[in-house]
């Protein structure tokens, strides 16, 4: 994993909530799957708004591989992050231009977005699960 940022609009992350931002800002943003192991137990559990529950490493890159190619230039907006023992929650924004089909919707080109709240539980320095509920009503609003 890469060096931590240190800080994140000008306040000090807890090396779990530097998890949380390279987990969006690195792995998302670049689609850097080399990123997964870093960050994931081998068996880590992951719940996101656009599919089922995933289980370990494999899984959870073709769920990047699908969201990222459905939506180019795929980009994550932190906007708030919240710590409690070993818990780190967030508000995000995500975006990126729809161009393959997602939820059943044919691209359209356009810049869709939508806001989710994930939840990551740690287990040591690594993530056991994720879960993320998301909008996706108003995602699926933008892809019409």
């Amino acid at each position: 994993m890469h060096e931590p940022a240190m800080t994140f609009d000008g306040v000090t992350l807890s090396p779990q909530k530097e998890v949380l931002r390279v987990f969006y800002k690195e792995l998302w943003d670049h689609a850097d799957k080399s990123l997964i192991p870093h960050i994931f137990h081998e068996n880590f559990t992951f719940r996101g708004s656009l599919g089922p529950v995933l289980t370990g490493h494999d899984e959870f890159a073709g769920y990047v591989d699908t969201v990222t190619g459905a939506l180019g230039n795929y980009t994550s907006d932190i906007l708030e992050m919240v710590e409690e023992g070993n818990r780190v929650f967030g508000k995000l924004r995500f975006h990126g231009f729809h161009r393959k089909e997602l939820l059943g919707f044919p691209p359209t080109g356009r810049h869709v977005w939508w806001y989710g709240a994930p939840l990551f539980t740690f287990e040591g320095s690594k993530v056991r699960d994720l879960w993320v509920l998301g909008d996706v009503y108003g995602l699926m609003q933008r892809l019409k």
